[in-house]
Parts: structure tokens; sequence; C-alpha cells
């Protein structure tokens, strides 16, 4: 089942946040990379090379789970769990490549390397209590 994103969700992901992908290696091993993270229309997406492992695992098992916090509070966990239905490359690819390159960066993407934008249809989402925490000295 599809979950749309929360409000609260969308609202971090529209931010900096850096995630960690996990995703499954041919012998059945965990392979967990730091991505840069957005949401196009009701996917999160990622970008990748198109024969990086993390493209290759995705390509092969769908199934990806999903790590981050907010950059303002490091210690709120939030949790994705879904899988991957569609891949975008050419100049629809690109489009989204920018977007997510100038939230980052504040500048396009580079042109050096080929990429490729996953989708990724969300069905757990959890984020953990907004605590701050503070250090008594």
């Amino acid at each position: 089942m599809t979950l749309d994103l929360t409000l609260d969700l969308r609202e971090v992901l529209d931010g900096t946040p850096i995630a960690h992908v996990a995703t499954v290696l041919p012998d059945g091993a965990p392979h967990c990379v730091p991505v840069w993270i957005a949401t196009h229309k009701d996917y999160v997406v990622i970008l990748t090379g198109p024969r990086s492992q993390k493209a290759r695992n995705l390509r092969r098992d769908p199934r990806v789970a999903i790590s981050l916090t907010p950059p303002e509070n490091p210690f709120q966990p939030i949790t994705l769990r879904g899988q991957v239905v569609d891949w975008l490359d050419g100049e629809q690819g690109w489009a989204v490549i920018d977007t997510i390159a100038h939230k980052y960066l504040g500048v396009p993407y580079a042109r050096g390397q080929e990429r490729v934008v996953a989708l990724i249809e969300i069905d757990h989402q959890r984020m953990g209590m907004r605590a701050r925490w503070a250090r008594s000295d």
C-alpha cells in the first residue's frame, strides 16, 4: 500500500538532509550509501549513476530503506521504506537532478557524468520525536 507523504515529511525532504539508502546486494547483504534526497510529485527521489552498485541493486530488487534526519535536528530519526517504481533519465531526469542540485548546491548538476533518478513509492514512513538535545556542562 502506497502512503501519501505527510506534510512534516515533505518539509524535511524539501530541505537539505543527507539520507542513507539501504539496498540489497546480490548475495543478500545490505548495501547502504549517503545520498541527496527530494520529492517529485508523489514520489521520494534520489539520483545515482545508472551503473552504480545502488542502481544495479534497485533494478534487480526495487525494495529500499531510507534513514535521514533534519539538518536542524540531527536527533529526530526519520525512516522510510518503499520500492523504486520507475526511473527518469534524459532531459526528464536532468530536470529533476538540477532541481535537487539547486537545493543542495545552488547551481545545476555538472553534466560530466551520466545520472538517473529513482522514483520511490513509500509504503512506510515514521518520524521520531522532535527532541532537541542540549549539553549540560
